[in-house]
């Protein structure tokens, strides 16, 4: 495990555990929102990138839909496939509502706490 992994991992595991909060709350549009959250935070790490498009193919698979679950299953093979090389576009919130390969603009509370665990 980087070290980038080991400082960034309890930001992402606090975004996902506020998915995880939000889906037992009923509030499956706030939970996709946090995993969202969770991608970017940790889409430079292999293990957290998986892990969040695992969670985001299960978010998918509760709310019957389709478009998600197909767009993670692409999503899946190439965070574990692409991450290790650096191939992945910076902001991007990881859902399939958007391009896999679009980077977009990071909200500046999630810059802060990648440029802290960057070192």
């Amino acid at each position: 495990m980087t070290c980038f992994t080991k400082r960034i991992a309890p930001a992402v595991n606090a975004e996902l555990a506020a998915a995880r909060a939000a889906t037992h709350r009923g509030d499956a549009a706030m939970a996709f929102k946090h995993l969202e959250r969770a991608h970017v935070l940790g889409q430079a790490s292999t293990v957290l990138h998986v892990r969040v498009h695992w969670r985001m193919f299960v978010w998918g698979l509760r709310q019957h839909n389709l478009r998600e679950i197909l767009g993670q299953v692409l999503r899946l093979v190439g965070a574990a496939t692409k991450t290790p090389f650096g191939l992945v576009p910076l902001g991007n919130t990881g859902g399939s509502n958007v391009s896999p390969v679009r980077p977009m603009p990071i909200p500046a509370e999630l810059h802060r706490l990648i440029e802290s665990a960057r070192g």
